[in-house]
């Protein structure tokens, strides 16, 4: 049996206010955590439904092993609890930065650790939900060791406070913690409240559990923790821009956070202009006009008065369609409107548009696509899908079924829709159930690409055996509801068109990605 303390410098009511501000808190940092890593690694290593799915089961897995593992230290449950709470402010404080050197130094190496920022999702999500599985059955004797109360109704107290204080932690970070402060220093200023939290509580109220020397360890333990943390906050700028140039190379121009993604320039005038989002390469100045060109001809090849674009905030995608004589009207919808400002503002970027927004039949509509499509102002001749590779899970449903639809419905009578649908060669499947998507949406297709024996568009160019780089491959399909042509000669033989019918039989047995079951993977 637990028996009271009869050394509270507070009031037993007091203390038991105490303690369940200090499971709140606790349990505030804890979600930041479990969030933070779920953030960064859909970031880092893509397909954000995976990554959820790991963190969530491992760390739920990993807190009934430390619940169990929590009975050994009840017997020293302060001294027990204050080394938990540090532990886990070092731990949880310093993921964000761990995964992201990890993704930066050894993220492209093709050893062992190519696979570095997986392995460590894995430990920092065990490690984590270890630790805070271990802090209840620890608060329980706590709670108790304060005033003696029925098990349950201590329970019931104490789950209250950790789901009050999940809450706050789930809405703190989305709303406060990231466009503040930064996934990085978000989660090392979380640190050192967990930590401060833990140490206050055992120092404050239960100090005289402590012997002397356990009292003189764990402000030792405490003060190295936050010094870690502080550290590593003052450092975090010089690591940013370090890691940064790890993974973009030396000359980063430009790195901002705008409210949907990170947006990365490098290169400029007397290099290769190249735009990452999110950390993938979306535009390569060394091939971008094959890839745009080959997305916008053959969809102009026909009325094209009035085009949409959905995606092509940089401009690029407006381009090619403005050279074309007879364009009266370009809407672009793009959900971003720090891209379109870079797209404006940055010379190399403006340069390599060419000006595209200063042009005044372009108009810009800041807006998701999907729910830009249910109610279009108008129908158009022409709509350009130049949006992320369908692979990546926020994407899927902009190659959905129901997408499509809606694009379809946005379609004059004879319109065309050219969608990008990723590498033909390197990820067949994907492609295939684009074209099976466009037509379970009632569209006739022709699918076609650009490029030979070639890589992913997002992973950036390959090397040939003389060390120039490669060309990269490109999949498309055009769209509408009578069958579509890609082109006259001239255009065909440029985008080299048409798929092995051989592949195209294999793969027509596709089911279509609908919203509900999104049929795309990384």
């Amino acid at each position: 049996m637990i028996e009271p303390s009869t050394h509270l410098p507070v009031t037993p009511r007091t203390g038991r206010f105490l303690v369940l501000a200090g499971v709140f808190i606790c349990a505030a940092c804890g979600l930041v955590y479990e969030l933070e890593l779920v953030a960064l690694a859909s970031y880092l290593i893509g397909d954000s439904v995976t990554q959820a799915s790991v963190v969530l089961s491992v760390m739920v897995f990993a807190m009934g092993i430390g619940s169990l593992l929590a009975k050994h230290l009840r017997c020293r449950a302060a001294a027990g609890f204050a080394l938990v709470e540090a532990a886990l402010a070092l731990v949880g404080g310093l993921s964000a930065m761990a995964l992201y050197a990890a993704f930066a130094w050894t993220g492209d190496r093709g050893e062992v650790w190519a696979s570095g920022s997986r392995y460590l999702l894995v430990a920092f999500s065990l490690a984590i939900g270890l630790l805070i599985g271990a802090e209840v059955p620890l608060l329980m004797v706590l709670i108790q060791r304060i005033r003696r109360q029925d098990p349950s109704g201590a329970v019931s107290d104490l789950f209250a406070a950790d789901y009050v204080g999940a809450l706050v932690g789930g809405l703190a970070f989305p709303f406060l913690l990231l466009p503040l402060l930064g996934q990085l220093t978000g989660a090392l200023i979380t640190g050192a409240i967990n930590a401060l939290a833990g140490g206050a509580l055992v120092f404050g109220l239960f100090r005289h559990d402590l012997s002397v020397r356990g009292r003189w360890a764990l402000v030792v333990v405490n003060v190295t923790v936050l010094g870690l943390l502080a550290s590593a906050a003052v450092l975090v700028g010089d690591f940013e821009a370090a890691a940064r140039r790890a993974v973009y190379g030396k000359d980063v121009r430009v790195a901002v956070q705008t409210d949907v993604q990170e947006v990365v320039l490098t290169g400029g005038r007397h290099a290769s202009l190249d735009l990452y989002l999110d950390g993938r390469l979306r535009v390569s100045g060394r091939d971008e006009h094959r890839y745009h060109r080959a997305l916008v001809a053959p969809a102009m090849n026909g009325p094209h008065a009035r085009v949409l674009i959905l995606g092509g905030g940089d401009g690029l995608a407006a381009r090619e369609v403005l050279r074309h004589p007879g364009v009266r009207r370009v809407d672009v919808v793009e959900l971003d409107p720090g891209v379109v400002r870079l797209a404006r503002r940055d010379p190399a970027l403006s340069e390599l548009n060419e000006q595209v927004y200063r042009d005044p039949r372009v108009r810009v509509v800041h807006s998701d696509a999907f729910r830009w499509l249910r109610s279009p102002p108008r129908t158009y001749d022409v709509v350009i899908s130049d949006l992320p590779d369908p692979g990546i899970t926020a994407s899927t449903k902009l190659y959905s079924q129901e997408f499509y639809g809606l694009a379809c419905r946005a379609l004059a009578v004879g319109g065309r829709l050219s969608v990008h649908a990723g590498p033909v060669a390197a990820r067949p499947r994907v492609f295939w159930t684009v074209e099976a998507t466009l037509r379970a949406a009632g569209l006739r297709t022709e699918p076609y690409r650009v490029g030979g024996r070639l890589s992913a568009f997002a992973a950036g160019p390959d090397r040939t055996a003389d060390g120039a780089p490669a060309p990269r491959d490109w999949g498309f399909v055009l769209a509408a509801r009578s069958r579509p042509v890609v082109g006259p000669p001239r255009t065909a033989a440029l985008l080299r068109v048409g798929v092995a019918s051989a592949e195209r039989t294999r793969m027509r047995g596709l089911a279509p990605s609908t919203l509900v079951h999104p049929r795309y993977a990384n």
